[in-house]
């Protein structure tokens, strides 16, 4: 084919002009949507890549003395000797345990007290500005007096894990409760709504994202709390062992727990907030992400 006729050709496709026998050629997009969702999915990714490869660099170059800062294969072969060994999922699955426990119950204590806050005036007058002043204490001021009552066991864990959730849960609920428009209560009261239908068939359906924002929000917190509780008071799970590798001066194994608590609570987060994107899709009016 000569250069001519190859030019013709290629200004068919993309003018999508009429071939020679009377059939029409396609014209040639490229997929430029999906090049774009491709580079956004990546963003998030630029900054840990950059920060390996800096790790890497510096590691490589000396900048930073080995015994402050492990090279990432170190770390690497201490994750996986502790996943070999068993080690690590000792570790994980006491750490679950209690924040599992913890968050359930710091989530239905949360529920109720910012229920009752939401359906009643007094009660809210009443509780909410000491609760707002009892939650700016942090968990590690909470720890020498939960210490004296219950001691260093299991149930020390439990209640300041608890504590932690309690707080987005409580106010979050109270928020969904408060944020029903006027207008549907309205219409309520115009249908003959008791005041137990209007909590279930008004109230409660309106603010369903709210709660499970405050849902995320208290497992976010429980999960901080827990590695905090662990370097405190504790012989297994993740916290503990950041505190064992430190007092050997095994900053490999200190760096490689501190990643494994960082990947669970991101994957966590993330799975929690397609769950609350499902949820708000499924309102009414909702738009999806």
């Amino acid at each position: 084919m000569s250069a001519e006729a190859e030019l013709s050709a290629v200004l068919q496709l993309r003018s999508d002009a009429p071939a020679p026998g009377g059939a029409r050629i396609p014209i040639l997009r490229l997929p430029w949507r999906r090049i774009a969702r491709m580079g956004e999915s990546a963003l998030p990714w630029l900054l840990p890549v950059a920060l390996l490869a800096l790790w890497y660099a510096g590691a490589e170059q000396g900048w930073i003395s080995p015994q402050v800062l492990p090279p990432p294969q170190f770390v690497w072969e201490t994750l996986r000797d502790l996943a070999t060994s068993g080690d690590l999922w000792l570790h994980v699955s006491t750490s679950f345990s209690r924040v599992g426990i913890g968050f359930i119950v710091g989530t239905l204590l949360g529920f109720v007290l910012g229920t009752a806050m939401g359906l009643s005036r007094s009660v809210e007058a009443y509780v909410l500005p000491s609760f707002n002043a009892l939650v700016q204490i942090p968990v590690l001021a909470w720890l020498p007096f939960v210490l004296l009552i219950v001691g260093i066991g299991e149930p020390l864990k439990y209640i300041l894990i608890a504590k932690a959730a309690l707080v987005p849960v409580a106010l979050n609920t109270l928020q969904g409760f408060r944020q029903t428009p006027v207008a549907l209560r309205e219409v309520g009261e115009v249908y003959g709504y008791s005041r137990r239908q209007q909590v279930l068939e008004i109230v409660l359906p309106h603010a369903v994202p709210t709660l499970f924002t405050g849902v995320r929000l208290g497992f976010t917190k429980a999960w901080l709390s827990l590695v905090v509780v662990e370097l405190v008071a504790s012989s297994e799970g993740l916290g503990y062992l950041i505190v064992y590798g430190r007092q050997l001066f095994q900053l490999d194994l200190v760096m490689a727990a501190v990643i494994v608590v960082g990947a669970i609570g991101y994957a966590i987060d993330r799975l929690l907030d397609r769950l609350e994107a499902a949820v708000r899709r499924r309102q009414p009016g909702g738009a999806s992400r």
